[in-house]
C-alpha cells in the first residue's frame, strides 16, 4: 500500500507538456502575480529616486495610486497575452 501512495504523488509533480492551454484559474493567478511584480517594481524605481534626492511632482497617496494602476496594467497585459506566448512555446 505504501508503494502505490509513492506511485500517484509522483504523477501529481507533471507539468503539462509545451503548447496545452493553461487553465483559467492558472492564468489569472500568473496575472495577479505579475501584476504584483509590476506594481512592487515601481515602487522600488520610485523609492530609489526618492533615496537620490529626487523630488516627486506628487506625494506619497500618488504614488502608491499610481502603483496600484501599473499593477491592474500589467496584470491585464499579462492575462491577455500569456495564452498566445504559451501556445508558441516561449514561456
Amino acid at each position: 500500500m505504501a508503494d502505490d501512495s509513492v506511485e500517484e504523488n509522483e504523477t501529481e509533480g507533471v507539468a503539462d507538456p509545451p503548447g496545452v492551454p493553461a487553465t483559467p484559474r492558472a492564468r489569472a493567478q500568473s496575472a495577479v502575480l505579475w501584476g504584483l511584480v509590476g506594481g512592487f517594481a515601481f515602487l522600488v524605481l520610485a523609492q530609489g529616486y526618492l533615496l537620490l534626492d529626487g523630488d516627486l511632482p506628487f506625494g506619497y497617496a500618488g504614488v502608491f495610486a499610481l502603483a496600484g494602476a501599473i499593477a491592474v496594467a500589467s496584470g491585464g497585459i499579462a492575462y491577455a497575452t500569456e495564452h498566445r506566448l504559451h501556445a508558441k512555446r516561449r514561456t
